[in-house]
């Protein structure tokens, strides 16, 4: 078998999502592919409007619109540097035009320039750090203003608001040749909290996911080896599985609804055990 062509099966659980953000609005950003694609997806499926963006693939974009609108819902397609403060800015206002409101923000985008650290220019350490913690920072920003002028809506939400920032099992496993990567994901880990305990008494819950191993187009490459797949990586994961978005998609919709209403300030990791140190698996 050519380790170009290999692909491990897809073994997502099955079953639909239930309409637990009915009359919801939603915001993701890299929504585009991958997580954001999922997770945008998976707000429609449960029954929210979801404002799709993307940076640089509007096609993708179109897509994951197409398939919130296959669910009933209503999609809006907006591009943005998320690094960038205007962009940014701009971004939410088109969700007011758009949905007169927001009730979850969902702040994906992310990128990796990987180097050795010796070898790591200061662009790219600068740009990883800007889109992957930077931009986390002025989209929450963005979105806690906006919760807090529209206030609470019973009829839609127990919370005024519902932040998500997208993680990495890397906010707290170290990786050589990402040091630019683990250190945005790490301080995003501090981010959420401390936004959590700022915003608490407002009724604004902010948490945040930490994937592991998904199928993903930035992980793709790692998972198209058999190599790769049999010898490192199911090494690394305890439940001998890839996960897919969708795994991740679920857990999203979970915490942007009521039923995590007492959720905040926690770091979710869908990750198949990665962070249980299964190097120590059959050393004891």
């Amino acid at each position: 078998m050519p380790e170009t062509n290999y692909q491990p099966p897809n073994e997502a659980p099955p079953g639909p999502i239930r309409p637990v953000l009915k009359g919801q609005k939603a915001l993701v950003t890299g929504a585009s592919k991958g997580l954001g694609q999922a997770m945008a997806i998976g707000f429609a499926q449960a029954g929210a409007d979801v404002l799709v963006n993307y940076h640089t693939d509007e096609e993708g974009a179109r897509q994951t619109a197409k398939a919130i609108e296959a669910c009933g819902r209503k999609a809006e397609v907006f591009q943005a540097d998320v690094a960038s403060e205007d962009d940014v800015s701009a971004m939410f206002h088109r969700m007011t035009d758009a949905f007169g409101r927001i009730d979850i923000c969902a702040p994906n985008s992310g990128i990796q320039l990987n180097a050795r650290v010796d070898e790591m220019t200061l662009a790219q350490w600068q740009r990883v750090i800007d889109v992957n913690l930077t931009g986390m920072f002025l989209c929450a920003r963005e979105a806690i203003r906006a919760f807090k002028k529209q206030g609470i809506d019973r009829s839609v939400s127990y919370a005024m608001g519902k932040l998500i920032f997208m993680s990495s099992v890397h906010d707290i496993i170290p990786w050589e040749g990402h040091a630019n990567y683990a250190a945005a994901k790490g301080g995003i880990m501090l981010l959420m909290k401390s936004l959590a305990q700022e915003v608490a008494h407002l009724r604004i819950r902010v948490n945040a996911l930490s994937p592991g191993a998904i199928r993903t187009p930035m992980n793709v490459e790692k998972l198209t080896s058999p190599e790769v797949f049999e010898r490192v990586l199911l090494k690394l994961i305890p439940a001998k599985r890839i996960g897919e978005p969708e795994d991740v998609a679920r857990a999203a919709v979970w915490l942007a609804s009521d039923e995590s209403d007492y959720v905040n300030g926690v770091t979710i990791y869908i990750d198949g055990g990665m962070t249980l140190y299964p190097g120590f698996i059959g050393a004891g």
